[in-house]
């Protein structure tokens, strides 16, 4: 095996990886990606000791060249981007399904016709459908506008938790928890596992769907406005959208990047797979999983050149606002390197929005960490030391707890927009629909902690915070005595999340659900 201009100096410390083990990876280098996967403002000179491990200097970007084929980036994970657009485009189709059905653009005569629409994006046909152009947009354009153009053959039904079994922490047909009332499955579906409780949302869905095409009006007792509720949101006061879409960020995206391509249990697979080449590819097989751990948690190439607030598309500069960058300067946006999405964006948010007096940093300690462990797997041979196993894992853990933490942290947002809500009633601010998209968006990434095989929250944790939040909010029709109880039970969710994951208090907010996130 060619070793591309590398080297290791052993240190008392570990060991240090200088910036020559990948051309692309130095300060100034031109690389045959127009400066993307260049140095992009030099190394990460910052090479320190985090207490355990190596020090390491890595790129300032998540860059890498290939040590078989020089000049050729050995970074790729567009698979995992195709299916960040599919989670997106899925969310966009659900929540403009009304929309769509009022404008007579979508007039479903079934439940089927309903089901099989969600289905393009859950059960993916890229045989027949990759050259269909998907809705994600950008601007500037961006550079991919077919499913094909991103990655061929991509879906997200084979990645959901319990689909893909080869690296399942636990049985998913039995072990799945966090949703007990059946309520929700009354058109279908089930709650036992993260599959069927997607296909009971979709039944639901479908219900209302041909419900309102079919001219039914449906008023929730609790909506003050009176106005017929769109088809993803129930009288219960759950948002289909949110739930959809933070079922799949915890049992696709989370589930695969920390219990398959960046866990270390299984021989072959995630940390323990071979750092031998990957067939004809100018990456090895141990690059490519982490690469692809890198993909779902959803980070730009250049994340670091973003601040927390563009990280978060909540603003900054222009050409950074909307949490993505044309940094290569061809006029268009490649989806596959210069956007962020999902989790990426989710830390980003709670970074902007935390505390002066307790600032965090999800969003760089995960993306230092992604880097440091790209770099002690781009410096080794065909099979790593057990010290450098050791300090991948090191790096692994970094990553993973600072995705679960910013997931953690953005539940607590969530909490106290609930609070908020609930602290509303009775007056004009009340807001239904706002209300049930907060709490289907706590209840959706709470459901998502139990998919990392290393969660701090443990199981009897985890099953006293669902047994806290329920399955559906608490609404203006409640008695005053059951409207107090679920606050109570609100604070003491989020003094649970506090202490499981270390949270500030000032991050935590008050007890009516201002401050804090």
């Amino acid at each position: 095996m060619q070793l591309h201009r590398r080297f290791v100096m052993v240190l008392t410390a570990g060991f240090f990886i200088g910036c020559a083990f990948a051309l692309g990876a130095c300060a100034g280098d031109d690389t045959p990606d127009g400066g993307l996967d260049g140095g992009g403002g030099g190394t990460d000179l910052g090479a320190r000791d985090m207490g355990t491990g190596p020090m390491v200097e890595v790129p300032a970007r998540y860059a890498y060249e290939s040590r078989f084929v020089p000049g050729q980036s050995s970074v790729d994970y567009a698979g995992q981007t195709a299916r960040q657009v599919l989670m997106a485009d899925l969310g966009a189709f659900v929540g403009g399904l009304s929309g769509r059905i009022d404008a007579g653009t979508f007039t479903p005569g079934s439940e089927a016709e309903v089901l099989a629409a969600l289905d393009y994006y859950y059960r993916f046909d890229g045989a027949s459908n990759g050259d269909d152009r998907f809705v994600y947009a950008t601007t500037p354009p961006a550079l991919q506008s077919t499913w094909n153009d991103v990655s061929a053959n991509k879906q997200l039904r084979d990645k959901l938790a319990g689909n893909d079994t080869s690296t399942d922490h636990v049985d998913w047909s039995t072990s799945f928890r966090g949703w007990s009332d059946p309520a929700i499955a009354a058109h279908g579906g089930a709650t036992t596992s993260p599959e069927r409780l997607l296909a009971a949302f979709f039944a639901t869905l479908a219900t209302q769907a041909v419900d309102q095409a079919n001219g039914m009006e449906r008023i929730a007792a609790a909506d003050p406005s009176g106005a017929p509720l769109p088809a993803h949101l129930t009288e219960s006061g759950l948002d289909l959208e949110e739930l959809v879409q933070k079922l799949l960020l915890g049992a696709v995206s989370f589930s695969q990047g920390t219990d398959d391509y960046l866990d270390s249990d299984v021989a072959g697979k995630g940390l323990l797979s071979p750092n031998t080449r990957d067939g004809d590819k100018p990456w090895t097989v141990l690059e490519h999983q982490w690469d692809e751990g890198f993909g779902y948690w959803g980070g730009a190439r250049d994340f670091g050149e973003y601040t927390a607030e563009e990280r978060g598309a909540e603003g900054g500069r222009a050409a950074y606002a909307s949490g993505y960058h044309d940094t290569d300067g061809d006029g268009r946006i490649d989806l596959t390197r210069e956007a962020n999405f999902g989790a990426a964006v989710y830390a980003g948010k709670r970074d902007h929005g935390s505390a002066a007096s307790a600032r965090t940093d999800f969003s760089g300690e995960a993306f230092d960490a992604f880097k440091r462990g790209r770099a002690i797997i781009a410096a080794a041979g065909e099979t790593l030391t057990d010290a450098e196993l050791a300090a991948l894992s090191v790096e692994r853990d970094r990553v993973v707890g600072a995705w679960e933490r910013a997931l953690a942290a953005s539940a607590v947002h969530y909490l106290n927009e609930v609070l908020v809500d609930m602290g509303r009633f009775d007056t004009p601010e009340y807001v239904f629909a706002d209300h049930a998209e907060h709490w289907s968006e706590l209840k959706g990434l709470a459901l998502g902690f139990q998919f990392n095989p290393r969660s701090p929250l443990d199981d009897a944790g985890f099953a006293e915070l669902h047994t806290l939040l329920g399955d559906a909010p608490v609404l203006v029709t409640a008695t005053p005595a059951e409207r107090d109880a679920y606050r109570a039970k609100l604070l003491e969710a989020r003094a649970l999340l506090g202490t499981a994951y270390g949270f500030d208090a000032a991050n935590l907010g008050a007890d009516d659900g201002t401050g804090g996130w």
